[in-house]
């Protein structure tokens, strides 16, 4: 009893310790940017301000906040369409087997192992050729194409825990391909659905390539406002600090919020092996 206790104060104070040292950065951007331009220095970095001002946050704000709508008109819709791919290739992939049908999961699960670099340049013209260069919707598109494999993925592993004597009952009962798929695959994939939205949520909003190769100004995401802040001749620290602040809190309340949610999916074996 005594060693189980001082085993648990050891990985409770390790824990405590990586949490301190991984939260050191986000308590330096939140200080930073409460501070005015004239009082930030390397000397000050660490101390708190004396005089909380919001004008940095503000000036951040005036800058990004065209972007912003363009950010969430493009994650939220890329982050629905692809999670619904990835649901009916799932279904598809792990209920109604196929001939082939683990050589086409395979094929898909190699679109994960693509570097965003090795297509740009055939990207760019499919894109210009089809009417989509520089706007949202075609962003959509390609962030919507790039995320059905990991969706696949997801959702494959997720749906192969759901018993096979469901669907077989459903057969006799009458129920075909999308009736099963409305009726007891939908209700049952809610953890799926988390995971792979809060997955792809973060990858769409915290993606620069694509956003930055095919936009141009006004319909550029968030994200290349961001670093737009940061080449300024001009480096004013406590502006960029809270601009860095203002673009990761989406991502940060989608966790808060579906948090939990996350952790439920992970353990019910929505990204398992």
């Amino acid at each position: 009893m005594v060693m189980r206790r001082i085993n648990r104060t050891l990985v409770y104070g390790a824990l405590i310790v990586a949490a301190i040292l991984y939260l050191l950065p986000v308590y330096v951007v939140v200080i930073t940017s409460l501070k005015s331009n004239a009082s930030v220095s390397l000397a000050q970095m660490w101390n708190f301000p004396t005089h909380a001002s919001f004008a940095s946050l503000r000036a951040a704000w005036a800058q990004l906040a065209p972007n912003f709508g363009n950010s969430f008109y493009l994650a939220i819709p890329a982050t629905l369409f692809s999670a619904a791919l990835g649901a009916l290739n799932g279904y598809a992939l792990t209920k109604w087997k196929f001939r082939g049908a683990n050589v086409l999961f395979f094929v898909i699960l190699m679109g994960l192992f693509i570097p965003y670099q090795s297509v740009l340049i055939p990207l760019l013209r499919v894109m210009d050729s089809l009417g989509l260069y520089n706007s949202i919707p075609g962003l959509i598109l390609v962030h919507t194409v790039y995320g059905i494999p990991i969706t696949t993925l997801i959702f494959r592993n997720f749906y192969s825990l759901i018993p096979d004597d469901i669907l077989e009952a459903a057969k006799i009962d009458g129920t075909g391909y999308w009736g099963i798929f409305r009726h007891i695959i939908l209700p049952l994939s809610m953890a799926g659905f988390v995971v792979a939205g809060i997955w792809q949520f973060t990858q769409v909003w915290n993606n620069f390539l694509f956003a930055v190769s095919l936009t141009n100004p006004p319909n550029q995401p968030v994200t290349v406002a961001l670093v737009n802040i940061a080449g300024s001749q001009t480096v004013q620290w406590n502006v960029q600090m809270a601009s860095a602040l203002l673009v990761s809190l989406p991502t940060l309340v989608v966790y808060i919020v579906l948090g939990k949610y996350f952790v439920r999916g992970l353990l019910a074996g929505a990204v398992k092996g």
